[in-house]
């Protein structure tokens, strides 16, 4: 990861919470030969819908004769445009609309169905398409046969709107066909792939500028390695960064020791028995990046660092795996569609050295990224073509995977695994299966986690919502033959210690290699510290579990008088809440678990507190802490508006701030800080804040700016 692919994802930004569904079922007449019986049927789904912004999903049923290709058109209604589609080409003129098939899809037997799907903008409103054409011929609705001369062909059936079809957790998948790569003596790779399974990164580390530790991480050694080894993982990602340890021009040689450090540390994990994966990292936005502008230079450094390289390891095991560069990125590009064919010939230049360079390194495993290591349709396509013309039996894709980003960097709103997260996930990873490992393609994420992830900036991501993306991430990932690498910079296995920061993390992660453990709608009980403690509700996310019971310790709780299960819903009743509460000191008061029939327990914190309260403070655009006793309340986000209610500060598409980027809650101090950066970007007058805590409450709180100076009282 790099900080570049950090502010491309921010620059992502602009989708706005909301769910929208309706679905659309339409007849299509399709083309045959003049005695054909032809016809078809449409499912146009809008299954999520933002502010400005929709993912439509359109799939058809083929009910004549089979087809071999086709174009499917429809006039949006109200203005809306596709702004990035996948499994088609889609082309517009103003409101008119096209999809072609890609080449792997464009075969329709009868009864048989072929899907893709777009995401598009909106203003004023988003009704569904009502017509359509399918080669160029009217929508019917029914199996028709061609018309004599003469005759009126039926007219259409006015299509019916239907409920949105529920976005379902635990998706079954039919089997796809595959396209196999011939046999050869490197292997299988779908097998090599599926043997890497799950796999960790040594983040932070060779990929470090300047050196090793320069990024905070100790040397690696041979005991952290057996140890990772030992946690159950059987691949791991060695980023290496080369800029600093290369000679001048033309031959670019790599400093020896530090060469003979990568290949010490590639040595010491093949003999713990981890397949083993090294590239080119921080070099992509170095000076790869210039390729564009400067073809002859960078090809030539390019082609000198991987000579050595292929020839340091040339006889090394087949368990090492090359990946030609991390995060391919580039300056001067008019679009992305440009990016991939720069992307493209530094592709074919990499494997065509690799294979020259013999050995085993004319059947090693070699992996290949999408431009920005993107989950968008388009750079998987253009990804799919380079393949194609490589035609290369030993190849495995790559993308990396840090979620929806209003969710991985706390913006917009986005403190809960909500649909938007879980819709982003499925359509990234379905997107792969269908692009890459249907095709016989093996697919590796090779970086995973969520961006603001970090045991340094603690409570930017709420425990239990981070549980429901791991615990989905690892469950989609399975069923859809994906292997995950995960990013660990530190923030997951202490490496002074050699234990994981959270274990509760790890074992998670772990039950999810092989079932699914089950949720809920939160991990956190907020009782208030005076008064009646009342009965509370938790709903079930069980997964395909079914509940067991709750313990706290090796204590069971007593179904009928501790808590009762009706459904997915489970009820604490008060008065196991006030002996669970104790002294009611603010803060955490009790845990206990939730246990199913499979996976990992679901822990539920018992919280006592009061509203939080603040004061007023002045300070500068540099310093700024509002005094808060949070009296046992966490902070979940900040809102700040303008008087006339537009967001104030960065990103003020939307009024809620990033959480530490903007913002920081430092609870030892009784504070909250408004970093300089949010001041930055705030207007001179009034602002309005509005503190959102995890225990529902909300606090007010008014600013003044006049240039570097800023006061602020509760409102």
């Amino acid at each position: 990861m790099s900080s570049q692919h950090l502010r491309r994802m921010r620059q992502r930004a602009g989708l706005l919470a909301g769910t929208l569904a309706a679905l659309l079922l339409a007849g299509l007449m399709v083309t045959g030969s003049a005695q054909a019986a032809a016809g078809c049927r449409v499912a146009y789904t809008a299954p999520s819908q933002w502010q400005g912004g929709f993912t439509a999903d359109v799939q058809v049923t083929n009910l004549g004769e089979a087809i071999n290709g086709w174009t499917l058109a429809w006039t949006f209604p109200a203005g809306q445009r596709v702004t990035q589609a996948w499994n088609s080409t889609v082309t517009a003129s103003g409101n008119q609309v096209t999809a072609k098939n890609l080449s792997y899809n464009a075969a329709i037997a009868t009864n048989g169905t072929v899907s893709f799907g777009f995401n598009g903008s909106w203003t004023g409103s988003n009704p569904a398409p009502t017509s359509f054409t399918l080669n160029g011929v009217a929508c019917t609705g029914a199996v028709t046969t061609p018309t004599p001369t003469g005759t009126t062909a039926p007219p259409s059936p006015t299509p019916t709107l239907s409920p949105s079809p529920t976005l379902s957790p635990s998706p079954t998948l039919s089997p796809s066909p595959t396209v196999s790569p011939s046999p050869s003596p490197g292997g299988d790779p779908m097998a090599t792939v599926a043997a890497m399974q799950p796999g960790w990164n040594l983040g932070n580390t060779l990929d470090a500028i300047p050196n090793e530790t320069a990024w905070g991480n100790p040397l690696t050694t041979q005991a952290l390695l057996r140890q990772v080894r030992s946690q159950g993982y059987h691949s791991i990602r060695i980023p290496v960064t080369w800029t600093d340890h290369t000679g001048p021009a033309p031959t670019y040689t790599i400093d020896p020791v530090w060469l003979a450090r990568v290949r010490q540390v590639v040595d010491w994990s093949l003999a713990e028995g981890f397949y083993v994966m090294i590239n080119l990292h921080h070099d992509s936005w170095q000076w790869i990046n210039a390729y564009p502008g400067d073809r002859t230079t960078v090809l030539n450094r390019y082609t000198a660092l991987w000579t050595q390289i292929a020839g340091t390891f040339r006889d090394h095991s087949a368990k090492l795996v090359f990946e030609n560069i991390n995060e391919p990125q580039f300056t001067g590009t008019s679009d992305d569609a440009q990016g991939d064919e720069v992307l493209r010939e530094l592709h074919l230049a990499f494997v065509r050295l690799i294979r020259q360079s013999g050995g085993g390194n004319a059947t090693r495993l070699l992996v290949l990224p999408t431009l920005h290591t993107s989950g968008e349709q388009a750079r998987m396509d253009a990804l799919n073509t380079t393949l194609s013309q490589l035609r290369d039996p030993h190849i495995a894709a790559t993308i990396h995977f840090y979620g929806y980003w209003p969710f991985s960097v706390n913006i917009a709103g986005g403190t809960r695994y909500d649909s938007n997260v879980e819709q982003d996930l499925v359509g990234t990873f379905e997107r792969a299966r269908a692009s890459f490992v249907a095709r016989g393609i093996p697919v590796i994420i090779g970086e995973w986690a969520l961006l603001s992830y970090d045991y340094t900036r603690p409570g930017i991501i709420e425990r239990g919502e981070l549980l429901k993306f791991f615990e989905a991430v690892g469950y989609n990932a399975r069923i859809r033959n994906l292997t995950t690498m995960l990013w660990d910079a530190g923030s997951f296995l202490h490496r002074n210690t050699l234990q994981w920061r959270d274990q509760g993390i790890y074992d998670l992660m772990t039950a999810n290699l092989t079932t699914r453990s089950a949720t809920a709608s939160s991990d956190q009980v907020y009782l208030p510290r005076s008064g009646t403690i009342t009965s509370k509700s938790l709903t079930l996310n069980l997964n395909g579990a079914s509940f067991q019971g709750l313990r706290q310790g090796s204590t069971n709780l007593v179904s009928g008088t501790d808590y009762t299960v009706s459904g997915s819903t489970l009820t604490l009743t008060g008065s196991a809440l006030t002996r669970l509460a104790g002294n009611r000191a603010a803060g955490v008061n009790a845990t206990i678990e939730a246990r199913f029939s499979q996976g990992v327990p679901w822990q539920i914190s018992i919280l006592s507190y009061d509203p939080p309260t603040q004061s007023a403070a002045s300070g500068t655009t540099s310093s700024f802490a509002i005094p808060t006793q949070f009296r046992g309340d966490q902070l979940a986000t900040m809102e700040a508006k303008y008087a006339d209610g537009s967001g104030a500060g960065p990103a003020n598409w939307t009024s809620y701030k990033e959480f530490w980027t903007h913002f920081q809650p430092d609870y030892s101090a009784n504070t909250i800080l408004l970093k300089p950066e949010f001041f930055a970007e705030v207007n001179d007058g009034q602002v309005t804040l509005t503190f959102h805590f995890w225990s529902g409450t909300q606090k007010t709180y008014r600013i003044t700016k006049s240039g570097s100076t800023v006061t602020g009282s509760p409102a």
